[in-house]
């Protein structure tokens, strides 16, 4: 991976289109964070439910984060990823325990500072 300074901040190479890493032009670093954590997520879920034999379809996945305002460089205190998915009653119940597998499954919520915590939530649609 490469950053490229452009004209509106720096840039991650990518061959189909540069993504500008800057707030209110593009994504911010913080945000970019989020959505990996989330992007993670909702693949280690899809795995998971896949493997359980369980037939749902993930229509969205809304992530939202808060961070530590009294620390200088406001870090990441809390990231919740909620779930929109399509699963028969019957398998409702297995579908929330699965979550539980998310973070102990995933490469990025493996790599956070310990003091971020993760919510992972469900909604059944």
């Amino acid at each position: 991976m490469q950053l490229v300074s452009g004209e509106k901040g720096f840039e991650l190479v990518h061959e189909s289109g540069n993504w500008l890493m800057k707030k209110d032009l593009g994504f911010s670093p913080v945000e970019m964070l989020v959505a990996s954590i989330g992007g993670c997520g909702a693949y280690v879920y899809e795995k998971i439910l896949t493997n359980s034999t369980i037939d749902f379809t993930i229509k969205s996945v809304d992530i939202s984060y808060e961070r530590t305002e009294d620390k200088p460089a406001k870090p990441l205190s809390q990231v919740t990823i909620l779930f929109m998915i399509q699963v028969p009653e019957e398998a409702q119940g297995k579908a929330e325990r699965a979550l539980k597998l998310i973070g102990k499954n995933c490469p990025v919520m493996q790599s956070l500072d310990p003091a971020i915590e993760v919510i992972e939530k469900v909604q059944f649609i």
